[in-house]
């Protein structure tokens, strides 16, 4: 099986195909500047969807950076991106290799938390609008909102710097939600430093902010557990329970590092000529590398808080609209999708210390190799999918380390185009698809509705087959939403 976009003048060894039935590859002959071949886990339908959006292109892009290990890997949800696709995974070596901000997005640390509440979908449907409209007015949304109560920059400089212990210790987390964190919600390299004033502005305002675009907030219920074992470990017990799904990010603060980054990196001199500007990078180690990489790590930590925060406003919510104290909300686990790590991966039979890059692409590591309280599971992967159907909740098989360096789908990645989807879908279709589905929605911009419409992402449960079947991940848990609250 071959793609329709693998032109038949194409010698034989340089053609893309697939070597297993869900493992797409594009080998180094393809294209003399390939250091390692590129790897799109996914089917016919969604390899040639990625070939037209031009993604597959951008993968093979990547393929050419200095010092990569292994291969360029495409996760099932691939979209287009800034550089690197979206769905993107990428390794350098770290002593010698490159960091690249198109790697990480613009977005560090978007990422998703998934909280259990204990109530059930019946006693929760007579206070659904409540709910929905008490967190819709206690996290603001939308672009460039600003959060209810301003840090000031010292608070900032410690968000920065120490992560989620900052949350923690201002009584907007607890204890416990700190080793159910991706790296506790510390990355020990950050720097704030290393950020800059602008991007400090653009951030102090914004902690526990929703912001725009795909980032939402849903109420969902346990729509079916697919492994009861594990769904019970993460306090998933059974069907029409009650979760909360938060998906955003680092917000203006982030994308102000990105901007600088990029900035000071294309003015740097440069010997090589890249296949995409996009893809501009840097030595881990040089001035630029390491300052980059400190104020990632800040931004990421920024994140962490930020989403920490949100879930501090959902807890108080339910603890209004149902007396329920904040410590049985439990956080299950709060994950990064946009981030480059330092991480430690077999390669070729040996150890090797390397620079994973996930963009669009989640961390997935199997049962025996995850932290504590996981090392039983594997991580759970957290998979929203669009708000008129559903998600999904997954943990990482051991193959995924040989696979993909760990790493799985993190959503279900966009069918449409932002404009694409202004163009085809009414404020009345939406809608009314949404009341039809049984979903309440809140939201502060009809422009993002229509881009976030149903109808503009790929489907979920095809998604997330592939990327069980292909081996990188374990399926647990599916949720159906009942409230949506949109930027």
């Amino acid at each position: 099986m071959e793609s329709f976009y693998t032109h038949e003048l194409i010698r034989e060894e340089a053609r893309p195909k697939f070597t297993t039935q869900f493992r797409y590859e594009i080998p180094v002959e393809y294209d003399a500047s390939m250091k390692v071949p590129a790897v799109v886990y996914g089917d016919q339908g969604s390899v040639d969807s990625a070939w037209k959006d031009g993604s597959i292109n951008q993968l093979v892009n990547v393929a050419t950076l200095p010092s990569i290990v292994k291969a360029a890997y495409a996760m099932p949800d691939v979209h287009g991106g800034y550089g690197f696709p979206i769905g993107g995974v990428a390794a350098f070596d770290y002593d010698s290799g490159i960091v690249s901000p198109g790697g990480v997005g613009y977005d560090i640390n978007c990422g998703v938390s998934l909280y259990t509440i204990p109530v059930d979908a019946r006693e929760f449907m007579v206070k659904r609008k409540a709910v929905v409209d008490g967190i819709f007015k206690k996290v603001p949304s939308g672009l460039g909102n600003s959060a209810s109560e301003s840090i000031s920059m010292t608070g900032l400089g410690r968000i920065l710097d120490e992560g989620l212990e900052w949350a923690v210790g201002k009584g907007m987390a607890l204890d416990g939600d700190l080793e159910r964190t991706e790296e506790r919600g510390h990355l020990p390299q950050a720097d704030a430093s290393r950020v800059s004033g602008s991007a400090r502005q653009r951030g102090k305002n914004q902690v526990g902010t929703l912001g725009a675009g795909n980032h939402f907030l849903e109420v969902q219920r346990v729509r079916e557990i697919h492994d009861r074992q594990i769904a019970g470990s993460f306090g998933i017990g059974q069907e029409d329970q009650i979760v909360v799904m938060i998906h955003t990010g680092s917000r203006g603060l982030g994308h102000q590092i990105a901007t600088d980054y990029l900035k000071e990196i294309s003015s740097s001199p440069r010997d090589e000529k890249l296949k995409d500007e996009q893809l501009m990078h840097t030595p881990i180690h040089d001035r630029v590398g390491s300052r980059y990489i400190a104020a990632m790590a800040a931004g990421a930590n920024f994140g962490f808080v930020n989403r920490a925060v949100i879930g501090w406003r959902v807890r108080e919510t339910f603890r209004e609209t149902f007396g329920i104290p904040a410590d049985e909300v439990k956080l299950v686990y709060s994950l990064a999708h946009n981030i480059a790590k330092i991480e430690d991966h077999m390669v070729d039979g040996h150890r090797r210390k390397l620079m994973v890059h996930r963009k669009g692409a989640t961390r997935a590591l199997p049962r025996g190799l995850a932290e504590n309280p996981f090392r039983e599971t594997g991580h759970p992967v957290l998979v929203p999918g669009d708000m008129g159907t559903g998600s999904c909740l997954l943990v990482g098989e051991p193959a995924s380390m040989d696979l993909s360096f760990g790493s799985s789908c993190h959503g279900a990645g966009r069918l449409l185009s932002r404009h694409a989807s202004l163009r085809k879908f009414t404020e009345h279709e939406v809608m009314s698809g949404l009341e039809r589905a049984g979903v309440y929605t809140r939201f502060s911009s009809k422009k993002v509705l229509l881009e976030e419409a149903p109808g503009s992402y790929k489907d979920l449960e095809r998604v997330v087959e592939i990327t069980v079947r292909s081996g990188l991940a374990k399926k647990v848990a599916s949720f159906s939403p009942l409230g949506v609250v949109k930027g």
